[in-house]
């Protein structure tokens, strides 16, 4: 089963991180995707930019328009995520509670199941 992990990031709260609580996430997620490429469960994992290089697009009159930053104010944003294949809803939360960002208040895990990808979706 395929799901996906995001994780989201409140600028705030890591700004209030010490450079050794920041270097720790990232020896911690440089660790985990290790792992998860060790047990075969990594399909991919990607960082994104901050949203206010975002573009946000919509049609109006068959025509696309174009708007520059995010689509929300909001605290968080999705900040990355990562795409893994396990073997079940209660593994894919077991592996979400080893992301280093999970052990810090303020920023959020979440897991859900991918709908369907590039074949049936297994129950």
């Amino acid at each position: 089963m395929q799901f996906v992990i995001s994780m989201y990031i409140n600028p705030a709260v890591l700004d209030a991180l010490t450079d050794a609580e920041k270097a720790a996430i990232g020896e911690g997620h440089g660790q985990f995707i290790e792992a998860l490429k060790r047990s075969g469960e990594l399909i991919t994992t990607q960082a994104l930019v901050d949203p206010s290089q975002a573009a946000v697009v919509s049609v109006r009159d068959g025509q696309p328009v174009v708007t520059d930053g995010p689509f929300l104010e909001a605290k968080e944003h999705l900040g990355g995520f990562y795409l893994v294949d396990c073997e079940d809803r209660d593994r894919a939360i077991e592996l979400a509670a080893r992301i280093p960002d999970a052990a810090i208040e303020g920023l959020g895990i979440e897991v859900r199941q991918v709908m369907f990808a590039d074949g049936p979706l297994e129950a």
